[in-house]
């Protein structure tokens, strides 16, 4: 049942709307005319009259930027214009399509189609579209080439020490990034399309023999059931994959780091590449793995250990400073240091607000200036992110607004939130945080302890492709906990995670 239904998906997006209007001829002008009609509007589609051996009528259509215009002129017109009459005289078509394939045209991609869906899709990808008088099938040739960004180190996810090249918007060269770490005949890339009316091509990456058959056929069932115009990124494809599409927490990874997505290869996670996006897919992941960086494993362990331990820090200030500074100042200042009570209740002499909207307004504050610093450029923006937090800060003190102690802990929750690897992470945390701080006005420290068991009630029954969100936390498998919050030295970090399950566990013997 599960095959059929797969079958049947896969079917329905391939669905095609130009077989329904028009059956490939054997009179050239008829398929000319058709699809001068599909791009009469389209000045960049370039169309080519010529002849073969002087006497067959034959028309090119590429489409000017995305073909490469010197294949096109020196390995396809040129070649076919020099075949003589001796040459294709007596052939049947099928004969001299093979003439031309094996003989003629100097390119290594020649596919030969009976329907216009796959042809036109190809020819608006970059490739050229030969008909033939007298033959009623229609030949595509590779002839693909644009213009594309180089290799660059990633800017969203910058490392000390490890590797400084990251994907681009070109899926091919992504997929040799990663094919160049894995030199392996086991690693599979499977491509294929999605959107019904853009058809992005994307590429499914796993290891065969490690990855479980059953999370990668889970994948491709709800890839193959999507049904919409446009996926233009790997963001619109996570939230049409994902488990629960109200959970604020990604239950999906994504990174630009070619490193980070080998490691998850190898650890039996499945990878999902998009073409036009320099991000890649990782699936399923726990919420250990959004803590985690890839050059934890690049240093010694008892520096990765810190630094991993900064990381669980930088998250709970992120998520519970702010509101335990409400719940303190306005319930609970007996749990409190004498010396330090009064210190805060001295500088919070002559503020009109309570603490819980002089936090808010400040939190709201910081959130606009990060949003400004990211849609500026990139100098302005950080002088903006800069000046902008003093000198607001700064005013707002001296005007009475908010305490001095207001300022520090919102300085160290907006710095302790950067310190977070995974950006969709973070996110989320910095949503939860008003909630925390809503429930800290109204209930106090009783209020925080409440929302911390209903995000956990949440997290424990939340599941990514199966594979359980909170592992090795719950359930509890001590194996895992050699690189939680500890990264125990490499030669003990025998075992792949539980999470997922894969075929073969061991990674060292």
């Amino acid at each position: 049942m599960y095959k059929k239904l797969l079958k049947k998906s896969k079917m329905k997006a391939l669905t095609s709307s130009y077989d329904d209007q028009f059956e490939v001829s054997t009179e050239l002008s008829k398929m000319v005319g058709f699809v001068q009609s599909i791009i009469c509007e389209s000045s960049d589609v370039v169309q080519r009259d010529i002849k073969i051996a002087d006497k067959m009528k034959a028309t090119l259509f590429y489409v000017n930027g995305l073909s490469k215009i010197d294949l096109v002129d020196n390995n396809v017109i040129k070649p076919i214009m020099q075949v003589t009459p001796e040459t294709i005289d007596g052939m049947t078509p099928d004969g001299i399509l093979e003439e031309l394939s094996q003989h003629v045209v100097n390119l290594s991609s020649f596919s030969i189609h009976v329907s216009f869906d796959r042809a036109l899709h190809s020819l608006m990808s970059g490739d050229t579209l030969l008909l033939i008088d007298g033959i009623d099938k229609l030949v595509v040739l590779g002839t693909r080439g644009y213009e594309k960004r180089g290799i660059e180190e990633p800017k969203s996810e910058v490392v000390i020490r490890g590797p400084r090249d990251g994907f681009i918007e070109d899926l091919q060269t992504n997929m040799v990034l990663l094919r160049r770490r894995i030199s392996n005949p086991s690693f599979i890339l499977q491509t294929g399309e999605i959107g019904k009316r853009t058809k992005i091509k994307y590429c499914l990456a796993y290891m065969k023999g490690i990855a479980n058959e059953k999370l990668v056929d889970e994948i491709r069932y709800r890839i193959a059931c999507i049904d919409i115009d446009e996926v233009l990124e790997t963001g619109t494809l996570e939230q049409l994959i994902e488990d629960n599409v109200m959970s604020p927490f990604p239950q999906l990874m994504h990174t630009e780091r070619p490193d980070k997505t080998t490691a998850s290869l190898m650890n039996g996670q499945v990878v999902i590449l998009v073409d036009g996006t320099p991000y890649s897919l990782i699936a399923p992941i726990t919420f250990q793995e959004l803590l985690k960086s890839p050059e934890d494993y690049y240093d010694r362990w008892h520096i990765g250990t810190l630094i991993r331990i900064i990381r669980y820090l930088a998250a709970f200030f992120a998520l519970f400073l702010p509101s335990l500074y409400i719940a303190m100042v306005t319930y609970h200042h007996g749990m409190l240091p004498t010396t330090l009570a009064l210190s805060i209740a001295g500088s919070r002499e002559g503020v009109p607000f309570p603490a819980f909207l002089e936090a808010f307004l400040m939190e709201i504050t910081i959130e606009l200036l990060r949003e400004a610093g990211i849609r500026l450029p990139r100098a302005i923006g950080q002088t903006i992110g800069i000046v902008g937090g003093l000198v607001i800060g700064d005013a707002a003190v001296r005007a009475g607004f908010v305490s001095p102690v207001m300022i520090i802990v919102v300085a160290i929750t907006a710095i302790a939130s950067f310190a977070i690897p995974s950006y969709s992470f973070s996110i989320a945390l910095r949503m939860l945080r008003f909630s925390f701080m809503i429930a800290a006005s109204i209930f106090g420290l009783y209020g925080i302890v409440i929302s911390y068991i209903l995000i956990n009630i949440h997290l424990v029954g939340l599941r990514s492709f199966g594979s359980y969100y909170t592992s090795p936390f719950a359930p509890f498998n001590y194996k895992d906990w050699l690189d939680l919050l500890y990264r125990a030295p490499l030669s003990l970090l025998r075992s792949r995670t539980d999470e997922p399950k894969t075929l073969d566990d061991k990674k060292q013997s």
